[in-house]
């Protein structure tokens, strides 16, 4: 039976930030957060030594890490090495995440996260497909020619396998958005993204129950004047969740900033992060375009961002340096809020008594000392 204590921490609940007390692990689960003055004498306690503690990172957008990428080789093992090197950065959970690819490779996909799912509990919480409804006008790094409207046959599969399916981003014009509620009656949660639509055609969309948006200002139409706010200020001004990445490469930090204010608790922290996250790899395969890794910026051989290479507890330093969020907000953009974006927070994303014990210790420094799954403590 796992059963100890963290002690000498400062500790961030979610709700607050206490000091002097003690966190209480038994067995996969958040037992207990006391007084350390309170806890018995005979209960295993282990000194972090002034470090923070908090619920793990739980990032809603990782197309692969450590050298790997999900698209490229869709295997268990895959999923295992993203996790093994989230540990390393904090994250505890994550959404793999599959871009565009042909219907067979959505397919294995799911499969693999079934399999997945099996074994592994409260890490991988279902796929992300971003793509391929998506628009060809803002593709990014996607493949065009495999950018298309779903079938009648495709749709019936996702809605059939949406036990394994968190999330799928589709662009606000193309033809499959009309499946929104479908989509939603069968527990998948559908984001708007890689979306050249009109502020008017967004709006619409977010009314007929899409509740996310995919990687805010990245591969969407901006608010070009004050006469059109595209889907970047329908997004804004809504209440749908918003992930954003925080490299400082993707969004300028002052965008950053004005989001934060805008979208309040329904802005997320999500890396984006591909091959080259965590690892020291100078280039990767990214559904068959090679993608080079230059001062920590990943791009095609046309110039377009092909992912980040930023880490969640790289993203967390980056907010409270450079965009005026305080460290407590940054870790619930990193925990509670993408928790309550995907339906998990009744488990995971704060600290509380019953909660699963999904941990991130780390310094006033960034540094990631340890994490905790399930209980089980890992250390860096």
């Amino acid at each position: 039976m796992t059963y100890y204590a963290l002690t000498n921490c400062v500790i961030y609940t979610g709700e607050e930030v206490l000091y002097q007390h003690a966190l209480v692990v038994k067995d996969d689960k958040i037992a207990e957060i006391t007084l350390e003055e309170n806890l018995p004498s005979d209960l295993e306690k282990i000194d972090l030594a002034g470090a923070n503690l908090s619920a793990g990172f739980i990032d809603l957008q990782l197309n692969g890490c450590g050298g790997v990428m999900f698209n490229e080789e869709i295997t268990t093992r895959t999923l295992e090495i993203m996790q093994e090197t989230n540990l390393r950065s904090g994250t505890t959970s994550y959404l793999p995440t599959f871009i565009t690819s042909p219907d067979e490779g959505m397919k294995q996909a799911v499969s693999v996260m079934r399999d997945y799912l099996a074994k592994h509990k409260n890490q991988a919480l279902g796929i992300h497909f971003e793509g391929p409804y998506l628009s060809v006008a803002k593709k990014g790094v996607h493949r065009p020619e495999f950018i298309r409207e779903i079938s009648p046959e495709m749709l019936d599969f996702l809605c059939e396998n949406s036990d394994v399916i968190t999330k799928v981003t589709i662009a606000v014009e193309n033809p499959t958005a009309n499946h929104i509620k479908r989509f939603n009656e069968a527990g998948i949660i559908v984001s708007i993204g890689h979306s050249n639509a009109t502020y008017a055609e967004t709006k619409q969309r977010i009314a007929e129950g899409a509740s996310f948006a995919t990687h805010l200002h990245n591969a969407m139409s901006p608010v070009s004047n004050g006469r059109e706010g595209g889907v970047v200020g329908a997004v804004i001004d809504s209440d749908i969740y918003a992930g954003i990445i925080c490299d400082g490469l993707h969004v300028e930090w002052g965008n950053i900033r004005i989001a934060k204010k805008a979208k309040g608790d329904k802005l997320v922290i999500v890396s984006d992060a591909v091959a080259a996250a965590g690892s020291n790899i100078e280039s990767f395969i990214f559904v068959g375009k090679k993608v080079t890794v230059k001062d920590g910026k990943c791009y095609d051989e046309f110039g377009a961002l092909g992912g980040a290479a930023v880490t969640m507890i790289e993203s967390i330093r980056n907010v409270v340096l450079h965009c005026d969020i305080s460290l407590n907000e940054a870790i619930r953009m990193s925990t509670l809020y993408p928790a309550k974006a995907i339906g998990v927070d009744d488990t995971l994303g704060s600290l509380e008594v019953g909660k699963i014990a999904n941990l991130a210790i780390f310094d006033n420094q960034f540094n990631v000392k340890g994490t905790a799954v399930n209980g089980l403590l890992h250390w860096n």
